[in-house]
């Protein structure tokens, strides 16, 4: 059934350049032969295109290079977008700011991504935010969404410090919400264990829909935004946190209900 047929969705994250092989042929050379690009979040584009959506993937490094107004215009573009492993950095820091031509000659500001895109949700636009190593507080709190300009606005608060729950033996999931529209017809009770997540407190405008069994943490969760909606998942929707995750056979669905609330379909 294409029932996101027509939905826009703008996905930011989850790309990695991959080196290697690496080799030591000398206590002075250690050289990679090769580097190549990979989106790690195909598996989740290829479940919403097969709903009918229209998927633009773009890289950490893209969004920061990218100015304001095309910022803008890509959310004004989009219908609902994700941001999946994106330190907050990304946002509000700009090249220009370490360009050394402009030093001492000119004031260098512009307007923050962060609050752009938390008005576009309030305005009616959807937003999927997702954990990772760079999502939350992140590893050694590189994500930096703790302090970032719109952690106010956020339906959750960060921890300070390295938020990462990790795991060989995974955590369960329990349902909290069970009456919640993302999880029809959804098979919970095979979902495979996590190997991590986020650590991170829900505000009280945050619908707990999933919490970790093990912990009792949030995992998954909703809230509306103004006129917009938002879902937060406190995982990796790819490897290495959701290596499991992906083998699910409520998987694909899943992303296609995430993204239809989002969209208020």
């Amino acid at each position: 059934m294409k029932d996101l047929a027509g939905l826009r969705i703008t996905y930011l994250g989850d790309w990695v350049f991959y080196t290697g092989p690496s080799f030591i042929e000398s206590p002075f050379e250690n050289m990679a032969k090769d580097c190549s690009l990979h989106f790690l979040g195909k598996p989740v584009t290829q479940a919403l295109e097969a709903a009918g959506a229209r998927v633009e993937a773009r890289s950490n490094w893209d969004l920061y290079h990218q100015s304001s107004a095309d910022f803008e215009r890509m959310v004004n573009e989009s219908d609902v977008l994700i941001v999946s492993d994106v330190e907050a950095r990304c946002f509000h820091l700009s090249p220009q700011f370490f360009d050394r031509s402009l030093y001492g000659k000119q004031i260098v500001t512009f307007p923050d991504r962060l609050k752009l895109l938390a008005r576009a949700v309030e305005a009616g636009k959807g937003l999927i935010y997702m954990g990772g190593w760079l999502g939350f507080s992140g590893y050694m709190e590189k994500g930096g969404w703790r302090r970032c300009p719109i952690s106010d606005w956020l339906p959750f608060t960060c921890l300070a410090g390295d938020d990462l729950m990790e795991s060989s033996e995974g955590f369960g999931i329990d349902v909290a919400d069970p009456a919640h529209l993302i999880l029809e017809g959804l098979p919970v009770q095979t979902i495979p264990p996590m190997l991590g997540y986020n650590e991170f407190v829900a505000k009280p405008d945050l619908r707990v829909v999933w919490r970790v069994r093990e912990t009792g943490h949030p995992l998954l969760g909703t809230c509306s935004k103004g006129r917009g909606r938002m879902v937060v998942y406190g995982s990796d929707p790819v490897p290495h946190w959701g290596l499991n995750f992906m083998l699910w056979e409520g998987y694909a669905a899943f992303w296609q209900n995430l993204a239809r609330w989002a969209a208020g379909r």
